[in-house]
């Protein structure tokens, strides 16, 4: 029988700052990450006057001119960063009815011939003219400063919860100056063909941790249970969503779980949803599959209580055990912007799109 959840449980991270409170914050972290890979994380360090401005912007990013938009768009970039318009993007060979921009952390481009692809995909950013969306940059460039230190936090807190080494988990990482993590900021509007309500289609994320930022009131988020049931996770104030990546899942031993999840599109004749994903990533030259953590058997021994349940609607990043997480990550890219890697990754273009670019093509 299966430990299914019917609904993502909320954690006051504030509880992890006081030592007499901080064993059941663990109590419940640990539930979250092997039974649902989704929780609502409230009371966070981040600086509620940035995380207010960030989603201030929203809807300004999208309003400043198409030309600038294209400007920024994101073929221009090896690093799959800058702007997607509407339609841009495909999952499970659907078109995703998302508007977005495609950030990274602060990084030097260091790729050189003789390096692996992989290597290419990090470097600097595109941001909108500064003079149409004055401070967005250096706002957002500072919100994401603290969103990482949170993402490393929690990984602090990940490993008491499954009862690891403190910095068991650094192994993956490697040097904090040799890494880059990805955001997002999205529009969801509510469509004008209601043939899809596809706002984005059933996936896994990559990489450790998600912290996501529902930026406004819009139901939209959905995770798959165990059962198949499709459950929303509707926006709390003064929360982030965090949930589980697949290279921390492969890292884990499938301890900590990657639930799918899928983004359903306003209502017709709605506003749009915004919301402002951050992806903590891991080293690139790292494949999870070589590394295995000191589990405990009684640890491992939790996640039976569980059980399989159905097979999930999402299948990408299965990859994670068997390659590094550059080339995981490349071909996750690849197939979600076919556009972008007919540019600049022509022979990974040609092996999953063999006919040239799709009109709904296969991505996932």
């Amino acid at each position: 029988m299966a430990a299914n959840f019917s609904s993502v449980p909320i954690l006051d991270y504030s509880l992890s700052r006081n030592p007499d409170t901080r064993p059941e914050f663990v109590r419940q972290l640990r539930h979250a990450l092997i039974y649902v890979g989704f929780l609502y994380l409230s009371n966070t360090t981040v600086a509620r006057e940035d995380i207010d401005a960030v989603i201030d912007y929203c809807p300004r990013v999208f309003d400043i001119p198409d030309e600038a938009k294209l400007k920024v768009r994101m073929a221009n970039s090896p690093h799959f960063f800058g702007y997607s318009k509407l339609g841009a993007e495909l999952t499970k060979g659907q078109t995703d009815q998302r508007e977005q921009y495609d950030f990274g952390t602060p990084y030097e481009y260091q790729y050189h011939p003789g390096q692996p692809e992989y290597a290419k995909l990090w470097g600097p950013s595109q941001w909108p003219d500064e003079a149409l969306v004055p401070g967005f940059k250096e706002t957002f460039l500072r919100y994401l400063a603290q969103v990482e230190q949170l993402s490393f936090d929690f990984s602090r807190l990940i490993e008491e919860a499954f009862e690891l080494p403190p910095r068991a988990l650094d192994r993956f990482f490697g040097s904090p100056r040799n890494l880059q993590h990805r955001a997002k900021v999205v529009k969801y509007p509510p469509p004008v063909d209601t043939s899809s309500d596809q706002g984005v289609g059933p996936h896994f994320d990559g990489g450790f941790l998600t912290f996501l930022l529902q930026a406004s009131p819009h139901r939209g988020l959905q995770v798959q249970n165990l059962s198949g049931e499709w459950i929303d996770v509707l926006p709390i104030p003064g929360t982030f969503v965090v949930n589980i990546g697949k290279a921390l899942e492969t890292a884990t031993e499938d301890l900590a779980k990657a639930t799918s999840h899928r983004v359903i599109s306003p209502e017709p004749g709605s506003t749009p949803r915004y919301s402002i994903p951050f992806f903590q990533n891991i080293a690139q030259e790292v494949c999870v599959g070589d590394w295995e953590l000191p589990f405990s058997p009684e640890i491992l021994k939790l996640k039976e209580a569980r059980g399989k349940g159905g097979v999930p609607d999402s299948i990408n990043y299965a990859e994670y055990g068997l390659l590094p997480s550059g080339q995981v990550t490349l071909i996750g890219r690849v197939k979600s912007h076919p556009d972008v890697a007919e540019r600049h990754y022509p022979d990974l273009f040609k092996r999953f799109f063999p006919r040239g670019l799709p009109a709904q093509g296969f991505a996932y």
